[in-house]
């Protein structure tokens, strides 16, 4: 399974990342160094630790974690970013249990994990199907860590140019105007999880003009829902935009976050 539809995220829309697959990989950065060591900090991220990724994409966070010496696997449903991922590991020569696989349907046995990382997918799933399953996989006293790492177009010129480029030729896209809130607790906590630790800061990430362009053609508005005409049109106009107002590199303000969860003892 590739494609993912639900009429509350860009109603009308197809969203199928593997055809994001190859600007993803190049263009779309991971979480910045800071992100990663402060979830290590927060018991996330372990030497030897056993850590499912979910929506793992082309393995950004899977590839970091197993890099600080996890023992990594990751699931996703798109084929096309799975194989940027296997190609990426291979490469680093890391070893990661990458599998085609819903996040609500993890082919693994009971306390396989010391802890489950999403990053930046969390709002796709079912989560009255995936939490029960969630807790069957981690071990005692695993943790959940759902995390973003998200642009601010209220606050960052180039962010907020972008989204409006992006947004004339799909005003489906829900992702748009985000106010930089995360609510705690989040609205999908059950009475049977507790926050164990959380936070949010704000990092300028550096681009080049071509890496930004790609990073949007990497976007769930762009290249994973549009036709190649209009991608091609929205890449053409913030290129355009990009060389009149932000020169060749620049930095886009983001805010990274996460929130790192338990389940209560029974």
């Amino acid at each position: 399974m590739t494609i993912y539809r639900d009429d509350a995220i860009d109603p009308g829309r197809a969203i199928d990342w593997s055809r994001t697959s190859a600007d993803y990989a190049r263009h779309r950065p991971g979480p910045p160094d800071s992100f990663f060591a402060r979830l290590r900090a927060l018991g996330v991220g372990l030497p030897g630790q056993r850590i499912l990724d979910l929506g793992t994409g082309t393995g950004l966070i899977a590839r970091h974690l197993a890099k600080q010496g996890a023992q990594v696997a990751g699931i996703d449903i798109a084929t096309g970013q799975l194989a940027e991922a296997r190609r990426s590991a291979e490469e680093e020569g890391l070893a990661i249990d990458f599998r085609e696989a819903p996040a609500e349907d993890p082919p693994f046995p009971e306390r396989s994990f010391d802890a489950v990382t999403a990053n930046q997918c969390w709002l796709y799933f079912n989560k009255a199907r995936l939490l029960p399953r969630l807790r069957r996989l981690l071990a005692p006293g695993g943790l959940i860590a759902v995390s973003h790492f998200s642009w601010l177009p209220r606050r960052d010129p180039i962010a907020a140019a972008t989204e409006a480029i992006v947004l004339k030729h799909n005003p489906a896209w829900t992702g748009k105007d985000w106010d930089g809130e995360v609510p705690l607790p989040p609205a999908w906590m059950t009475p049977d999880l507790e926050i164990r630790s959380f936070f949010a800061y704000d990092e300028a990430i550096p681009f080049t003009a071509e890496g930004w362009r790609g990073r949007i053609r990497a976007c769930r508005g762009v290249g994973a829902s549009l036709e190649p005409d209009a991608v091609a049109a929205v890449d053409r106009e913030l290129a355009q935009w990009l060389a009149t107002h932000a020169g060749e590199r620049f930095t886009v303000l983001h805010r990274p976050d996460a929130t790192i969860l338990g389940f209560r003892v029974d």
